[in-house]
């Protein structure tokens, strides 16, 4: 044990210090998709089910832009451990150009949706709810997209606190507009649901405001700030982007569409499982997003060694990132087990749903370990900016095994929305092991 602490001391202390205001950032993301819930689900059964299905169906776009952004952390990586500061700016530049233009699609993508969301099989008593909601997600998502570009090349300098100072900031906006605009509190109107949606939807628009600011107010970065003034937008600069930012986006949208899936699924069996569905996905949110700041803070350290072309340092961090995850799904696992009851109660007082709930916490504790080590070695693998393989595996895992699994167990099997969950643990340890093949094997050239 003290061999192994010894050997990757400086890792675990690198990874913790990189990945800690991520984590704090993530969090107050938890804590605002928990207060999201609570606030709607205590306003209507129905309220909560409509944003079970808006908030599910969105999981894909958004992680496709997320992960669109992605591809920016090694290229942008690289170039600072080789001191590059001009060449960043450019990047970046390139980046946003890039960036608006995918999200712009995705934008257009989920429209389509919007129009078809009659003949998506869901509870017809809440299409009046879904329609508005879903239409205040669609604004967001190009200042999303936007935030987060900047948000990566932060991350990849090594500045990780900047974007969670502006992420906790936006996440109080969000809460405090849940509460004026949800139940019409201090003379503001009662909006319900779309009170939920309008606030998120300010939250999202500040985020890119700020950082925006902050990359051209602060002296520090005059150089990056050069850098994106002086160049122009570089065919080859796109290319080289789009080649690494699209497997990466496409993976995402891959391995959240079997959630979004899921959840459509979930619609099918009734209002009350779909509502079921919408607090487990929340409270399983707490274990993906303690994994995810981890995650983005070895992809960031890989990506530096990478640039040193030093393999045995592009090991060394993710194994010893796999170490701290290990102990996080470890801790995530225990505190679903002790306090799931508890933590469900918190986001109704249906019975039904509490009950429904309760007895998912058993799937959501197996498919935490398989849930890390994918978030681990999938980040690890995007750090040598070996993407390439990740678009297969994630097709393979989450569509052709993932996919057929979750009707397999909840239609065929009649297990319903337990067999929705426990779906969850085959694509996961699936594509874990999968990125971990393919790391070792290009970290091994």
């Amino acid at each position: 044990m003290s061999q192994t602490w010894n050997k990757y001391k400086q890792n675990y202390e690198a990874i913790i210090k990189l990945g800690i205001p991520i984590l704090i950032g993530q969090l107050g993301t938890i804590v605002v998709g928990f207060a999201d819930t609570i606030m709607v689900g205590r306003y209507s059964t129905e309220a909560l089910a409509s944003a079970s299905f808006v908030n599910n169906l969105f999981y894909t776009a958004n992680f496709a832009c997320m992960g669109f952004t992605y591809g920016l952390t090694p290229l942008i990586g690289k170039k600072f451990s080789q001191g590059k500061k001009n060449d960043i700016g450019e990047t970046l530049r390139n980046g946003v150009v890039l960036n608006f233009i995918f999200s712009l699609l995705i934008t257009g993508v989920m429209l389509l949706f919007y129009f078809n969301i009659d003949r998506m099989g869901q509870p017809k008593e809440l299409l009046p709810l879904i329609r508005p909601y879903l239409l205040l997600f669609l604004i967001g998502v190009i200042p999303t997209s936007i935030f987060n570009t900047f948000a990566q090349w932060s991350y990849a300098i090594g500045n990780s606190r900047m974007p969670m100072w502006i992420i906790l900031i936006s996440n109080v906006a969000n809460i405090i507009g849940n509460w004026l605009l949800i139940y019409g509190n201090l003379g503001f109107p009662e909006m319900g649901l779309n009170g939920a949606g309008l606030s998120t939807l300010i939250a999202r628009i500040i985020c890119p405001i700020a950082i925006i600011t902050i990359f051209f107010g602060l002296k520090k970065h005059c150089e990056y700030r050069q850098g994106f003034i002086n160049s122009s937008i570089s065919y080859d600069k796109l290319k080289q982007i789009t080649l690494t930012s699209l497997p990466i986006a496409l993976q995402l949208s891959l391995e959240s569409g079997s959630f979004t899936f899921a959840a459509v699924v979930a619609g099918w069996l009734g209002a009350i499982e779909l509502a079921s569905y919408q607090i487990i996905v929340i409270v399983g949110t707490l274990g993906f997003c303690i994994y995810y700041s981890m995650g983005a803070s070895v992809s960031v350290l890989v990506s530096n060694e990478a640039g040193r072309n030093n393999n045995k340092g592009m090991r060394q961090v993710a194994f010893a990132g796999y170490h701290i995850m290990l102990t996080l799904a470890l801790i995530s696992s225990s505190i679903f087990i002790t306090f799931g009851y508890d933590l469900i109660s918190i986001f109704t007082d249906d019975n039904q749903v509490i009950v429904t709930t309760t007895s998912l916490i058993l799937p959501l504790v197996l498919y935490q370990i398989g849930d890390a080590t994918q978030i681990n070695f999938s980040n690890s693998l995007r750090g040598t900016s070996n993407v390439m393989p990740m678009l297969w595996i994630a097709l393979v895992c989450y569509v052709i095994v993932g996919v057929p699994a979750t009707y397999l167990l909840a239609i065929t099997a009649s297990l319903g929305i337990f067999g929705i969950i426990l779906s969850f643990s085959i694509p996961l340890f699936l594509a874990g092991f999968l990125f971990l093949y393919f790391f070792m094997k290009t970290t091994k050239k």
